[in-house]
């Protein structure tokens, strides 16, 4: 089902009284900083540069959530990132999700794509749109579907020659295939951000005293793109321990921490992508423990490296 074919969520649909999407702390925080220090500065090329105002540019959230968020915890100073001006209002009580961060920029792009799988919080996106941006509700589209799904069809539909865009995966769980990634990758003509589910994710699935099973290495072996004896010999190493019957059995023993785990995931983005940030940006939850790995890919070969060189200057929380 291609992309002009999913359900396009209208506003009239909400009821008033519904409530905005909880979710995150300080991470949270972070990421919607550095996304939306880029997107100003992405825009601020295309609306200043002759050659970049000939291509439209387009925003697509592919977890789109409701736009909005509600927390009460507020982050320590030391774990923000330099705001833009045009944050700095919403980020104590209120604060934005990812879709109102891109709505709100000065410099708005030239279409807003937001995609999500639960109803209630897409019909509550579209009316944070009618509502909170007006003026850009004739930009927007609110699709109802799954995001694999979905970007396959759009990345396959969409003329690349007169177009960019901007596509941000902040993913429930392991939700993002390698299928996906190679398709944003293959446009040549789109910057990814991505939370790559580090801790969440796949830390949990590459179990430590033997080899995952086999359904779960087939997830490993989904998000990474590459078959199990590819990714084996990077995770674990082998060892012997002795039987009962005085021989020796090999075992697998988990070698990877989350930093060869995030290094072997940046390189896998290398490989399909014109430029990859070469840092990424852990994000931590309450207990110190890194959740995901925010990173930035830019599919063009032509403005990979500015984008790359920005990119991993927010990463780097400079």
């Amino acid at each position: 089902m291609g992309p002009g074919k999913q359900m396009v969520v209208h506003a009239h649909k909400l009821r008033p009284d519904m409530n905005a999407h909880r979710f995150g702390g300080a991470w949270t925080d972070k990421k919607l900083q550095a996304l939306s220090e880029y997107l100003t500065q992405y825009r601020l090329i295309f609306r200043t540069n002759e050659r970049a105002k000939y291509f439209k540019t387009i925003y697509l959230d592919g977890f789109a959530g409701t736009g909005a968020r509600q927390d009460s915890a507020k982050a320590s100073d030391d774990q923000q990132l330099s705001l833009s001006a045009e944050l700095d209002a919403d980020i104590q009580k209120y604060k934005r999700g990812s879709a109102a961060v891109a709505l709100g920029l000065t410099s708005p792009f030239d279409q807003y794509v937001f995609v999500e799988k639960v109803m209630r919080r897409a019909e509550e996106l579209a009316m944070l749109i009618q509502t909170d941006f007006p003026a850009l509700e004739s930009r927007c589209k609110v699709f109802r579907g799954e995001a694999n799904e979905f970007l396959r069809d759009w990345c396959a539909s969409t003329d690349w020659h007169k177009q960019r865009a901007v596509v941000f995966l902040d993913p429930y769980g392991m939700s993002v295939d390698w299928e996906t990634i190679s398709r944003i990758a293959g446009t040549q003509a789109i910057d990814m951000w991505l939370l790559f589910p580090l801790g969440t994710g796949i830390n949990r699935l590459l179990t430590r005293g033997a080899l995952p099973p086999k359904d779960w290495a087939e997830k490993v072996t989904r998000i990474l793109g590459v078959p199990q004896d590819v990714w084996q010999p990077a995770f674990y190493a082998q060892s012997t321990q002795q039987n009962l019957f005085g021989g020796e059995d090999p075992k697998a023993i988990k070698v990877a921490d989350f930093k060869s785990m995030g290094d072997f995931f940046i390189k896998r983005l290398g490989t399909v992508f014109a430029g990859v940030a070469p840092h990424a940006m852990p994000l931590f939850n309450s207990m110190n423990n890194p959740m995901y790995l925010l990173c930035f890919a830019a599919g063009n070969p032509k403005g990979a490296k500015p984008a790359v060189k920005i990119a991993d200057h927010l990463l780097k929380g400079i």
